[in-house]
């Protein structure tokens, strides 16, 4: 926290789970431009002159995850969330009765690009209205559709329709008076925003000009549109390209299933190993672990230690994944082959990438699954188990 009292505090909200996003993670945690997305939503305001104080509101789970996002910040200590986003914000506020700023800005943690510029406006709207937003003109068509087949029912007008972003800016005692009142009537989870619940509470709340970047992230494919903001193709020669490869086998055991890639599929047998023996997720993690020469799969999850024993090869990619991020690097492109006999890859393919894109924090257009027999030949061949093999691309600074 700045020197002197805190008249502006900025609430980042980061405690959902992200459920559209989908992931092995929550997505405020998930590597944009070679640091969790959550960092650069903290960044945006620590490092604003007309902020003097920033909290984040997390999902108790996520303690790890937030304090390596948020290491070297200046920041508030960081309070648990509630059951909904406005009952988190809620507790956010009645956090701050300690500080009593003056006014808040409320953020949502999922929106990293905010620029110094909205954050500007929106403090300083504030002394002209009871309550501020970011927000943007609609310039696209609306049309209303039933449900039922898809049919347009309505032309919607465009005219004085703004898309609301944040953040979203209060007098503090208002805002959190208005917060309480809801939340003892019941309503306050009816709300979608907080301009909501100081509209409910009969508060004049007038917008400022948004920024088109200033997006929340919703989907994998959000961060790739957000990496190209943030990371110029034009910058990338300027990047280290590196290269890893990757190989594993596992023989066929007693099972009735087979986990490739992070997809179960129906087998007459298993896959042996300490592990869930997910060959394709382990070749990707290695061909990881080499591009970035970090060792291998067994430096980091020995095959020794029990804690492993029957483990989700998920965690080995993400823990790879994250160590890219640690070292300000993204992975450009991922290329795994399975070797087998049986069972068929083929139906399964595309739900291969998309798992593995999920995990690695990148987009499933950067992934590619594709699978090989070896013609009857060897240990494939005669169906004693699978082969993988994996190259990989990352860049670092």
């Amino acid at each position: 926290m700045k020197q002197g009292s805190a008249a502006v505090v900025a609430l980042i909200v980061a405690a959902g789970r992200g459920s559209r996003f989908g992931g092995a993670g929550p997505k405020q945690y998930a590597p944009l431009a070679g640091a969790p997305l959550l960092r650069h939503s903290l960044a945006a305001f620590t490092t604003h002159p007309e902020i003097d104080a920033v909290r984040a509101v997390i999902h108790p789970d996520d303690q790890t995850l937030y304090e390596e996002a948020a290491n070297g910040l200046d920041l508030l200590p960081s309070i648990h969330g509630g059951q909904s986003r406005q009952h988190s914000v809620l507790r956010g506020l009645e956090s701050l009765l300690e500080i009593a700023p003056r006014a808040v800005l409320i953020h949502d943690g999922a929106r990293p690009c905010v620029a110094e510029a909205v954050i500007s406006r929106a403090v300083e709207g504030l002394d002209q209205a009871e309550g501020v937003i970011a927000a943007l003109p609609l310039t696209e068509t609306l049309k209303r559709v039933e449900k039922a087949g898809q049919r347009i029912s309505e032309t919607v007008p465009r005219e004085n329709l703004w898309r609301a972003q944040t953040p979203q800016a209060f007098d503090f005692a208002t805002i959190l008076a208005a917060h309480r009142r809801l939340d003892e009537s019941g309503m306050l989870d009816r709300m979608t925003d907080d301009a909501a619940v100081a509209e409910q509470a009969g508060l004049a709340v007038s917008v400022v000009e948004g920024d088109p970047r200033n997006i929340k992230v919703t989907a994998p494919g959000d961060l790739e549109t957000l990496e190209r903001w943030m990371v110029p193709e034009n910058a990338l020669p300027q990047r280290d390209l590196r290269t890893g490869t990757g190989f594993d086998v596992h023989r066929f055991g007693p099972g009735d299933t087979v986990c490739l890639c992070g997809v179960r599929i129906p087998h007459s047998s298993g896959l042996r190993g300490h592990s869930d023996a997910d060959v394709g997720l382990h070749a990707i993690t290695d061909a990881i672990l080499g591009a970035v020469a970090a060792g291998d799969i067994g430096d980091h999850f020995p095959p020794s230690d029990s804690r492993w024993r029957d483990a989700n090869s998920k965690i080995f990619l993400q823990h790879a994944a994250n160590l890219v991020a640690e070292m300000n690097g993204t992975i450009r492109h991922l290329d795994v082959t399975l070797i087998c006999e049986a069972p068929k890859i083929g139906p399964h393919k595309e739900t291969m990438r998309h798992v593995i894109a999920e995990i690695s924090g990148i987009d499933a257009a950067r992934v590619s699954v594709k699978a090989t027999t070896t013609e009857g030949l060897g240990f494939t061949g005669r169906g004693e188990g699978i082969a993988a093999q994996a190259i990989v691309t990352v860049a670092l600074p």
